[in-house]
């Protein structure tokens, strides 16, 4: 039986910027009547002018009847002062990340609200267990993370501090999924799970760039083409400013007690020394002042070999060959006791990474021509695919092999040959962060997985994302990067470890 507030329920928010504002609106739209207060009574005036406006282009668009427009559009109200949110059944607040001005303002709204209406705060960082900490009643008290733009972003975070009140975090939940939102449980740990479970996307593009991998344009190019990401890293960090980025992962940083999984990076903290914050300021890894695009690094055209010969069963390695046969190369299949799926290549041998690096794999099993291939969300429709070889492969039998991945109609990048190569280990720490975050109770997998689709756009859940490729392969993986690097940057999460050894996966 659903818990969420009645649509007779007045909805407060606190903060009419985009994320205040944003929440009024979905709220409205919901049905209920909706109090927006700032502390400047011209900025709530133009907030609730611009959400009707916002209401009347969505009925001109179809997306509204009129009659609901204009119904939304009524429903809401400027509040003067606090004492006119007295009625609210909800307050959201939505004000500036700062720990005492958000407990002052708490315990100047418990002044004046009903004993049972719920307060919540919209903070993408801050403890709510410390928000609610001098609070008459911190069982009503609860988070509410909206991602920007609110009436677009499907996420939000309802998060519990230690003295939340179940009932309090289940009436949010329920309510947010009224809404039309895609609420999951959390509880109060720093980053929550959106920004805790995201670093690795950022920290491992910039350890690859640092170790001059590749370019960021190419590195962004696989991670969509290949990742199936809608952005890449780079552009990414770009567009939400690299003083952002970088407090938000030096502030999980030092809340985790400087855990190296989370260490900040020197390439990072040189573009914000240096003022180039992205696109805000016109330069960040590109320039964004003289119209021209980057373009990434691309492998010139090669001739396919006429015939490659397979060994051992493997989807990935199955996927690429069917799309070469359909190009019209010849696949001979042999079946070789043990060891790995590959393709030969005249005297190439195209294995999938492994988190060791083709020169470390060379040897160790003594295959002198070896080419590795990065992972791929859907081999079958990938556009591009990272290769990186060996110091002793000999560049004729590379040519064979990049023909023959270019004759499956790959764009072919290559990568220095570092550890994992970028998709890879991208998607075996994301899985691993995930996975630790459910270890400790943070929330389940399918709230881990759910908040990292909606939150932050990526193409499938990370855990989710473990499961297709092998819970065994992602723990090699790490463990092989940790071997490499000799960090505790890639410890496994004992989870992995746990559903590796008792063969279960996350999801059924």
């Amino acid at each position: 039986m659903s818990t969420a507030l009645t649509k007779s329920s007045i909805v407060a928010v606190v903060g009419s910027g985009a994320m205040g504002s944003g929440i009024a609106q979905i709220a409205a739209a919901a049905g209920h009547k909706v109090k927006l207060y700032d502390t400047r009574a011209d900025a709530v005036e133009k907030a609730i002018a611009g959400i009707r406006k916002t209401f009347g282009m969505l009925a001109e668009k179809g997306k509204m009847k009129p009659e609901e427009s204009d119904a939304a559009g009524s429903r809401l109200q400027a509040a003067g002062t606090f004492a006119d949110l007295a009625d609210a059944g909800l307050v959201v607040e939505a004000i500036v990340e700062n720990l005492d001005i958000k407990r002052q303002l708490f315990a100047d709204l418990e002044k004046v609200v009903a004993a049972d209406c719920i307060l919540a705060t919209n903070t993408s960082s801050i403890s709510v267990t410390a928000l609610a900490a001098k609070l008459a009643l911190p069982g009503r008290f609860v988070g509410m993370h909206f991602f920007n733009p609110v009436p677009l972003m499907a996420l939000v975070e309802v998060i519990s501090g230690l003295a939340t009140d179940a009932r309090t975090a289940a009436c949010i939940f329920d309510t947010a999924l009224a809404w039309g939102k895609a609420p999951v449980h959390a509880k109060s740990t720093p980053g929550f799970i959106v920004n805790r479970v995201a670093r690795p996307y950022y920290a491992e593009a910039l350890r690859l760039l640092n170790e001059q991998a590749a370019g960021p344009a190419t590195i962004d190019a696989v991670m969509r083409e290949a990742g199936g990401f809608r952005m890449g890293p780079f552009e990414l960090m770009d567009l939400i400013g690299h003083d952002v980025n970088f407090a938000v992962t030096q502030s999980v940083f030092h809340a985790y007690f400087n855990d190296p999984r989370f260490t900040p990076s020197l390439v990072q903290q040189e573009l914000v020394n240096a003022g180039f914050l992205g696109r805000k300021s016109g330069r960040g890894f590109y320039r964004y002042d003289d119209g021209r695009k980057a373009e990434p690094e691309s492998e010139d055209a090669l001739a396919a070999p006429s015939r490659v010969t397979v060994s051992g069963r493997h989807p990935t390695v199955d996927a690429i060959v069917a799309r070469a046969a359909a190009a019209g190369v010849t696949v001979a299949r042999e079946d070789l006791p043990g060891g790995e799926s590959q393709i030969r290549c005249g005297d190439a041998i195209l294995c999938l990474t492994d988190g060791r690096s083709a020169t470390q794999r060379t040897i160790e099993a003594g295959t002198p021509n070896l080419v590795l291939f990065d992972l791929a969300l859907d081999y079958g429709k990938a556009t591009r695919l990272a290769v990186s070889a060996a110091e002793q492969c000999d560049p004729q039998a590379y040519r064979a092999a990049l023909g023959f991945l270019q004759s499956a109609g790959y764009a072919v990048s290559r990568l220095a040959d570092v550890p994992g190569m970028a998709v890879m280990r991208t998607v075996a720490m994301l899985a691993n962060e995930a996975a630790d975050a459910v270890n400790q109770g943070v929330c389940d997998a399918a709230g881990a997985d759910v908040a990292m689709q909606k939150g932050v756009n990526y193409p499938r859940g990370p855990l989710a994302w473990a499961d297709s490729i092998g819970l065994d392969t992602v723990m090699h993986v790490l463990a092989n990067l940790a071997q490499a690097y000799g960090e505790d940057r890639y410890r496994v999460s004992p989870l992995i470890q746990k559903k590796v050894w008792s063969g279960k996966r996350f999801h059924p």
